[in-house]
């Protein structure tokens, strides 16, 4: 039988109020308390927050407090990322971002979703992964929904909600965000 953690993590149905579930999220949140209020600056012991909240996070990770997210473990990033201030990761499931990334103010990236029934709505939920690749830049107040891929090299415009991958190279804009152009192209 699997745990309430296990189901999470592999994109099923399951219980978010489980006890363990609940402690790693208290955990979390006592971590975020520090970065967010006791340091604020980003110095050695913000770096050393960090490393216990993303141990799957590159070293080479910069965020500019306040910044919140589920879990801090299911975030993967690569080296030169860069969250600006108030960035939310509900990382209820992995969320794999790239090297050299750059998330504007407001960036809310979801990985929690939420059954349609309301009835089951008021106990489960499930997840889906999150994957940004190299290279991009994701503009201010934009949202990035549960499952979805947004390739290298991509920028998203500001306020944009992406609902469904982007492949690399596109700019895309707006809601939902849908592909304007693609970059790099003479």
């Amino acid at each position: 039988m699997m745990t309430e953690k296990e189901k999470m993590l592999l994109g099923e149905i399951y219980f978010a109020n489980d006890k363990q579930l609940v402690e790693e999220r208290t955990k979390a949140k006592k971590l975020l308390h520090k970065l967010n209020v006791t340091e604020y600056l980003m110095n050695g012991r913000s770096r050393a927050i960090l490393r216990e909240l993303m141990p799957n996070s590159h070293k080479r990770l910069y965020i500019e407090p306040p910044f919140h997210c589920d879990y801090g473990y299911n975030i993967h990033s690569g080296e030169n990322v860069y969250f600006n201030v108030n960035c939310v990761v509900l990382d209820t499931m992995k969320v794999t971002i790239g090297n050299n990334v750059f998330f504007a103010p407001g960036v809310h990236i979801y990985t929690a979703t939420h059954p349609l029934n309301a009835i089951e709505r008021r106990t489960v939920e499930s997840s889906k992964p999150v994957s940004i690749g190299d290279d991009c830049w994701i503009g201010g107040n934009s949202v990035i929904c549960p499952g979805v891929t947004i390739g290298n090299g991509c920028v998203i415009g500001a306020g944009s909600v992406v609902t469904k991958d982007i492949p690399e190279n596109s700019l895309a804009v707006g809601n939902p965000a849908k592909v304007i152009r693609k970059l790099n192209e003479e």
